[in-house]
């Protein structure tokens, strides 16, 4: 009696897990026809994130593959992934997707610490190798592999460039937790260097943090570029009321961020990357090794523009961007 209680409570853990909200993670599942059963740890709630995700869930619904999907709630995602990828490597899962450098991390630990065969594809991850999740980019060497977005900086600095020719400061907030927007950091002040940009930086622990230091920012620099670092995107609301009270412009690091307020950015599509990332995962759950299976990076990016921003900015849209998508605020 007391095994057969002890069997009945573990698997009533498990079922737990994907079997309500209330817990404060947000979630959802897709039924497929394959043997194959994926879990997909999604970072945080953001329009990027959340474009990642709607793209791998489309590769794995064309594959028939079925799915549970786990979110971290805002002020307490790292834990909350940490708890998630535990659960999902004592789970009865094929593979773990995950998506965002900390959501990759937790995956990976997780399974590390449970000396477990699961292999972890990542989604949006800038730079795998400093995050210690693949040896190389080419032989990931981990049972470990996915695709990495690559911050078109220097598409980035142009369309700034473009739309305020007389720029001198440009003002950054990152999470100084997040190795991704570290490295995007690093690379944004190179090429700014080139062009006699001074980059003015601010660091944040937290997202209760935004509110003060963008206050302080905006009286600093001539605007405002977010990189893709998931505490600032998910609280991007903060940062656009203290701009716009400057009329300081912000530039979005993808296309959502700019329907939602920022004035123009060099994206990349988000749900294309997510579903590379899906298929990544049918690839090797279909034989392929994680370990060998190249990184892929995608690299291209589009550049658009909010008609609404630069309206309410002032600011005129040069001939040389003419060419660009143009989107317009969203109700949101």
């Amino acid at each position: 009696m007391k095994k057969l209680l002890s069997v009945l409570l573990s698997a009533l853990l498990l079922v737990s897990l994907f079997a309500g909200c209330s817990s404060g993670g947000a979630e959802g599942s897709g039924s497929g026809s394959s043997a194959h059963k994926v879990a997909i740890l999604q970072y945080m709630t953001h329009s990027s994130l959340d474009n990642c995700t709607q793209g791998v869930k489309n590769a794995l619904d064309a594959a028939g593959i079925a799915y549970d999907v786990q979110i971290g709630s805002s002020g307490s995602a790292d834990a909350d992934c940490q708890s998630y990828a535990a659960q999902m490597v004592a789970g009865d899962y094929d593979m773990i997707i995950a998506v965002a450098t900390p959501a990759a991390l937790a995956a990976y630990s997780a399974v590390q610490s449970a000396s477990s065969t699961i292999p972890v594809i990542f989604c949006a991850v800038s730079d795998p190798v400093s995050a210690g999740l693949v040896q190389s980019m080419d032989a990931p060497g981990n049972n470990c592999t996915g695709t990495a977005d690559s911050f078109d900086v220097a598409g980035q600095v142009d369309i700034i460039k473009q739309l305020q020719p007389d720029l001198t400061k440009l003002g950054v907030i990152y999470t100084t937790s997040e190795s991704n927007s570290l490295s995007q950091l690093e690379r944004l002040k190179a090429q700014c260097a080139t062009l006699g940009i001074t980059v003015v930086e601010r660091g944040i622990t937290e997202a209760s943090e935004l509110a003060s230091v963008s206050a302080s920012l905006v009286s600093e620099v001539d605007a405002i570029t977010n990189l893709t670092d998931n505490n600032v995107v998910e609280n991007m609301s903060v940062v656009l009321e203290q701009a716009n009270a400057a009329g300081i412009p912000v530039y979005g690091s993808e296309i959502e961020q700019v329907k939602k307020g920022c004035l123009a950015s060099a994206s990349i599509d988000y749900v294309a990357l997510g579903e590379r990332t899906g298929q990544i995962a049918v690839d090797v759950l279909g034989g392929q090794s994680a370990a060998t299976y190249p990184v892929v990076t995608v690299e291209d990016s589009f550049k658009v523009v909010n008609t609404d921003v630069a309206s309410q900015l002032g600011i005129t849209i040069p001939d040389s961007m003419s060419d660009v998508q143009k989107v317009t605020t969203s109700a949101e």
